[in-house]
Formats: C-alpha cells, sequence, structure tokens
C-alpha cells in the first residue's frame, strides 16, 4: 500500500489516502510504456512537408540540346533536380506518421505511468482548486505551498475543468491543466510531476476498480 498525503492550499497536510499498487497493475509495464510514448510523440508529428518533383515543377519535356557534338556534357530537360529551377531529385511527400494501440494497453500504460510517479513520489493531491476568479497569482502561490517549483513541470488534473482554474494557469510555463478523463501515459510521462485535485484522485481509483469488476 502507498501512503498518499492530501494537502489544503497552503501546503498543510489535512487527510491521507492509502493507494493499493493493484489498482494500477501492481508493477510498471516498461514495455507497454514505451509504446505508448513512442505512440504519443508519433501523434504529434504534422507530416505535411512536401517538395515537387521533376515531374511536378512547369517546363518543357524537350532535351536541352541534343546528346552529343556540342561538347557540352549531355543534359535532359530543364525540369531534372541538376538544374536551377528543377524539381528535387528525391522529393518529400505528405506522410501519416500516427500510431495506434488497442484501448486496453492505452489504459494499462496509462495506469503503469501513475504508478511509476506515485513510486517516485511525484504525485501531490490537494483537496481543492476552486478560485472566485482568475488569478495567475494565486495559483503560482498554491504550486510554490505545494513545494512545486517554476523549473517543475506540472500536470494538474481536475475532475471537470475550471475556467477560473484554467485561466489561473495557462500563463504558467510548464504547467498544463487536464480533466481526468483525457489522462494518458505521454502527458503523464512528459511532465515531472502529477497535481491531483482530491476528487479527480478519488474518481480515477473507483474507474480502475470498476474496470477490473
Amino acid at each position: 500500500m502507498i501512503n498518499l498525503a492530501v494537502y489544503n492550499k497552503d501546503g498543510q497536510e489535512v487527510d491521507s489516502l492509502k493507494v493499493d499498487e493493484a489498482v494500477f497493475g501492481s508493477s510498471v509495464r516498461h514495455e507497454l510504456l514505451k509504446q505508448a510514448i513512442v505512440m504519443y510523440h508519433a501523434n504529434k508529428r504534422v507530416g505535411t512537408a512536401a517538395t515537387k518533383s521533376r515531374g511536378m515543377v512547369s517546363g518543357s519535356t524537350r532535351k536541352v540540346f541534343r546528346q552529343k557534338g556540342t561538347g557540352n556534357a549531355r543534359v535532359g530537360n530543364i525540369r531534372t533536380g541538376k538544374r536551377v529551377g528543377g524539381g528535387v531529385t528525391f522529393a518529400k511527400v505528405a506522410r501519416d506518421f500516427s500510431k495506434r494501440m488497442p484501448k486496453k494497453q492505452r489504459k494499462l500504460a496509462m495506469s503503469s505511468a501513475i504508478l511509476a510517479k506515485l513510486l517516485s513520489d511525484n504525485v501531490v493531491v490537494v483537496d481543492d482548486l476552486n478560485f472566485e476568479k482568475p488569478k495567475t497569482k494565486d495559483f503560482a502561490s498554491v504550486l510554490g505551498n505545494l513545494k512545486i517549483t517554476p523549473k517543475t513541470s506540472c500536470l494538474v488534473t481536475v475532475n471537470e475543468i475550471d475556467n477560473n482554474l484554467y485561466k489561473s494557469a495557462r500563463n504558467i510555463s510548464k504547467i498544463a491543466v487536464m480533466p481526468v478523463e483525457q489522462l494518458n501515459a505521454g502527458d503523464i510521462c512528459n511532465r515531472s510531476k502529477l497535481l491531483f485535485t482530491k476528487d479527480a484522485f478519488l474518481s480515477l481509483l473507483n474507474k480502475d476498480k470498476t474496470s477490473e469488476n
């Protein structure tokens, strides 16, 4: 069992949670986790880079001058890649770099990512993150109280997106806010810390227990 402290906005411990490693798969599946991370980065590639081949540029297909008798090196038409304004020899074409994983594998990879963060003591739980109005200074103060430094990248996970929280966090570098329903292994591993609200973490635990049954 993992004992996880629950803090308030002032950084004071107000509660604790006991987390069974079995809820997140008992052990970290490193091979599956790597596969999920590769998919995460591959799906972020745009793949729209393209250049024109000799068949795509405008120009005559007529040979510039005859093959023999001129004293010059032989050349083809003006669209060849050797000439200025010609096509690219090995032209780039638009590609789809996206990868896919089965739903069960994605879920297991996410569980392994969370378990890895828990075992390395990089998960922080706060009782709530409600703000009366958007204010970056207030949210930065909460992060400081929870010992999350400005240089530390952090994924803030909430039960439902709160507009005030989102606007308070969007101007802080290396901080991202995400609802628990959209959690994935790539975003988890891409940041050093995981900050959960208590409601979000409990809903994640209940969701995993329900899926096991």
